[in-house]
């Protein structure tokens, strides 16, 4: 009697995953989230480290804050091209820009007055197209008054903005360097609207301003 003998599959081994493929499949990884990373900085949101205190007391030394890049339209990275336009910075907002003078440093001031406004100081008294405003943010730490023709810190103007710029700046008013002294900043050249501070170090204490995290600007 013949019996049906079934034949019998050799056993498969597993194949070692080799240490080239493993080493691609990492740097595949990592380059992924390299362009991912780029992505979102070039285009959506960008940090920032606060080193001065132009911007006192909304921002203080030591803050770090994030940038939105979106919020006034997608750029060409470089050419700084809008090529999709959103809005435009409007007065109030906090803005990071190219310093006009040195377009390799980033600068963060407020935006005071836009394209066709009529700014002026008097006696550290701000006036936008005549009219006197009083900015709950801005204060004044030194109580001379500079004459306009010495430094343009307390009185200068009337001037109007140019068409695609803005007139910037600091909250600090009496220990900012902006556009009362080296003019107006082109659209072009703002990297995005300021909308949270994410962490803060004061190096004086030491220690993390535990209240500021978390904080949105205004």
């Amino acid at each position: 009697m013949k019996q049906n003998l079934k034949k019998k599959k050799p056993t498969e081994k597993a194949k070692p995953v080799s240490q080239k493929g493993h080493w691609r499949e990492n740097a595949e990884a990592i380059l992924v989230a390299i362009l991912i990373a780029l992505f979102i900085r070039t285009f959506v949101v960008q940090a920032f480290k606060i080193p001065s205190g132009s911007m006192k007391q909304t921002l203080l030394v030591g803050d770090h804050i994030l940038v939105n890049k979106f919020i006034y339209g997608i750029k060409i990275p470089y050419w700084q091209q809008t090529v999709i336009p959103v809005k435009s910075p409007q007065r109030g907002d906090i803005i990071v820009f190219k310093y006009p003078m040195d377009p390799t440093k980033d600068f963060i001031k407020r935006v005071i007055g836009v394209a066709g406004d009529v700014v002026q100081c008097y006696n550290k008294q701000l006036y936008i197209n005549k009219k006197k405003v009083n900015h709950d943010y801005g204060f004044y730490t030194d109580p001379h008054i500079i004459s306009g023709t010495i430094r343009p810190r307390d009185n200068f103007g009337p001037i109007i903005v140019p068409a695609n710029c803005l007139f910037v700046m600091g909250d600090n008013r009496d220990e900012s360097y902006d556009s009362r002294f080296w003019g107006f900043v082109n659209l072009k050249a703002v990297s995005g609207k300021a909308f949270i501070i994410y962490w803060s170090w004061d190096k004086n204490k030491f220690g993390v301003r535990w209240n500021r995290l978390g904080h949105l600007l205004k």
